[in-house]
């Protein structure tokens, strides 16, 4: 296989797969933990000949069943797979996640998916893995149906942090830092700066009257942090219907973002606007891009007039300058 095939499907999967070893996850945020097991499933399959694959779900199972407690998700599934195939993965099944997949008994989805749609020879699972109907699979589950249905089971230890006391690499301490706005560590636990992805929208354009044009993102993957003030790095995927001046996809380029409710304008909804340093006469809307959050500044704050949110604006982007290392 060459790269990392996505398949929506069992149907799209194609025949004369190899011998696959298969793990199963939501794999938000793709982080750290998620990368080490992925790596080591990933040399163990190549030293055997076999595929590497992973089994993903879109929707989050919990937007599911239980809507009302679903954490806000550190990616959107472009991102995870994205980072899948960064691992090195062969191929990663996207099953759609409803109330009629849930009804699956343990046995359903191990014939079904496991054995039959991928050809598992090894599952790779955490000692938490729970699946089937109501949950109803653990580990002792999955190791029965191995037995039964000639595929080894191995139980993957958790991926823990040496310099944090040996917390475990997980999306729940990702949110933690996200929410505290300590970017640089939740960089450290995921592996690189945190993503928002968006389409840059038209927005009341204040900024290019004082001489700070921005880009209106319109967030639609990627969890939102702490609002504030963002070094950031933005990257346009997509240049939309329209080219004008904006650059070639995939050029990074440094941003100061401003996130969150613009008080001292009387704002009342939560804006994501990045000035692109130097880049005065870029023509984005339209486009599809990316906002690689670098380091928090400051919260969001009312500075009472225009005059006072324009100093303001230039120390932002000084600052910025320095911790992008701008020169």
């Amino acid at each position: 296989m060459t790269g990392m095939q996505i398949w929506r499907s069992l149907a799209d999967v194609p025949a004369g797969l190899p011998p696959a070893v298969v793990t199963i996850g939501n794999f938000d945020g793709v982080h750290r933990g998620h990368q080490a097991v992925l790596e080591r499933m990933v040399a163990d399959a190549r030293e055997r000949g076999q595929a590497a694959i992973a089994i993903t779900f879109d929707p989050h199972p919990k937007a599911i069943h239980d809507p009302a407690h679903l954490p806000e998700l550190i990616t959107g599934l472009d991102d995870r797979l994205e980072r899948l195939a960064a691992t090195g993965l062969d191929g990663v099944l996207v099953v759609t996640y409803t109330l009629e997949f849930a009804q699956q008994t343990p046995e359903q989805f191990v014939r079904s998916y496991l054995v039959d749609g991928l050809g598992a020879d090894t599952v790779v699972v955490g000692h938490d893995t729970r699946f089937g109907r109501g949950n109803a699979g653990d580990v002792e589950t999955m190791r029965e149906l191995g037995q039964a249905c000639g595929f080894a089971v191995e139980i993957i230890p958790d991926a823990v942090d040496a310099g944090h006391g040996g917390r475990r690499w997980s999306s729940t301490w990702v949110r933690e830092l996200l929410d505290a706005g300590d970017l640089e560590e939740a960089a450290a636990v995921l592996g690189r700066p945190h993503r928002l992805r968006g389409e840059v929208v038209h927005g009341d354009k204040l900024g290019r009257k004082i001489g700070f044009p921005t880009a209106n993102v319109h967030v639609d993957s990627g969890m939102i942090p702490r609002h504030g003030v963002y070094a950031a790095r933005l990257t346009v995927l997509h240049a939309g219907k329209r080219d004008g001046a904006t650059p070639a996809t995939g050029v990074s380029m440094p941003a100061a973002v401003s996130l969150g409710i613009n008080y001292t304008v009387g704002g009342t909804d939560l804006r994501v606007e990045a000035y692109v340093i130097d880049s005065h006469d870029l023509d984005l809307y339209g486009a599809r891009v990316a906002v690689d959050l670098v380091k928090w500044r400051r919260p969001m704050l009312d500075f009472g007039d225009i005059d006072a949110l324009v100093e303001a604006l230039h120390e932002d982007v000084a600052w910025s300058r320095d911790v992008l290392n701008l020169r």
